[in-house]
């Protein structure tokens, strides 16, 4: 019988974790509120709001596994969004029985001044933070009772392919590759991890099939860090371009930008992760799921796509 997968969420993860099922002949459905096609052959796709918990219950029966792949984009709205679309998803999950796998943050982690390993205690000070740590805690307990079966992996920040606005490089790249100036927020020089949506969908896929992984949090293998300025540098030379100035947004400046945008205003909470060195520990899932990253310059070309 052929496996099945309902994935919530047609975002660049979403859209990874689709191809990668298809392509070996899975049954693959994605679920948005849209129920745009992601164009790939054989995928269903299905227009659903995953709020609505019967609904997503009723999507869900008979499918073996059940990913959260949504990304609420608009920072200002996940108080309002997240906390109704993630008790669908594990109601979902534990009516159905299919395994949930969920595509965390870092956020949780909140500030630190070591690598991140996942046996860092989830210590949040945000209140975006906050939320994704009760949201695994949720899960986690679920699955701890035997209620689910729950299995989370965190990636850093996510270059590649279909990333765009949503990431910190990927936003950056329409306007560099034009010769203009990259206006970039925190400390520029320090190094930070960058994770491909590739392989967090590859971590993904490895974490729901792998029952001895589940209850647990799981980092996906990246690459070695670089600065902030040598990643969009990279990117630029992957497709022939020459590096760009650089601004950094930090301090009073910031601050004045929070006052009248409240996207930057949600940004400034988590500056923390751009003032510091930002490494992500990966060793565990290296190790459990023999996944190894993709080549850095095949990231930066990916990134480059617009």
């Amino acid at each position: 019988m052929t496996d099945r997968h309902l994935i919530v969420g047609a975002g660049p993860i979403g859209t990874h974790v689709a191809a990668l099922l298809a392509e070996r002949g899975s049954r693959v459905t994605v679920a948005s509120r849209s129920g745009r096609s992601t164009g790939i052959d054989g995928v269903e796709h299905l227009a659903l709001d995953a709020s609505d918990a019967d609904a997503l219950a009723r999507a869900a029966e008979g499918t073996d596994y059940l990913y959260n792949c949504a990304n609420p984009g608009d920072y200002t709205q996940w108080e309002r969004v997240w906390p109704s679309l993630a008790a669908s998803l594990l109601s979902a999950a534990e009516r159905s029985g299919a395994v949930y796998a969920i595509t965390g943050t870092l956020y949780p982690y909140g500030p630190v001044d070591v690598p991140l390993s996942e046996d860092l205690p989830d210590a949040a000070t945000d209140h975006k933070g906050r939320l994704r740590a009760r949201m695994w805690a949720e899960a986690k307990a679920g699955h701890d009772a035997g209620r689910l079966r729950a299995v989370e992996i965190r990636g850093s920040d996510y270059m590649g392919r279909g990333v765009g606005g949503n990431g910190h490089i990927s936003r950056q790249v329409p306007t560099a590759l034009q010769g203009k100036r990259a206006v970039m927020m925190g400390r520029t020089d320090l190094p930070h991890t960058f994770t491909d949506v590739a392989d967090a969908a590859r971590t993904l896929v490895a974490a729901a099939e792998d029952p001895g992984a589940h209850g647990r949090v799981w980092h996906v293998p990246s690459n070695a860090p670089r600065t902030q300025a040598q990643a969009l540098t990279d990117v630029l030379a992957s497709v022939g371009k020459p590096p760009v100035k650089i601004s950094s947004l930090r301090g009073a400046a910031l601050g004045a930008t929070a006052l009248v945008s409240p996207f930057m205003r949600e940004m400034r909470e988590i500056i923390y992760q751009w003032e510091r060195p930002y490494v992500l520990d990966d060793t565990a899932a290296r190790t459990r799921f023999g996944i190894t990253e993709t080549p850095w310059e095949e990231v930066c070309r990916r990134t480059a796509q617009l």
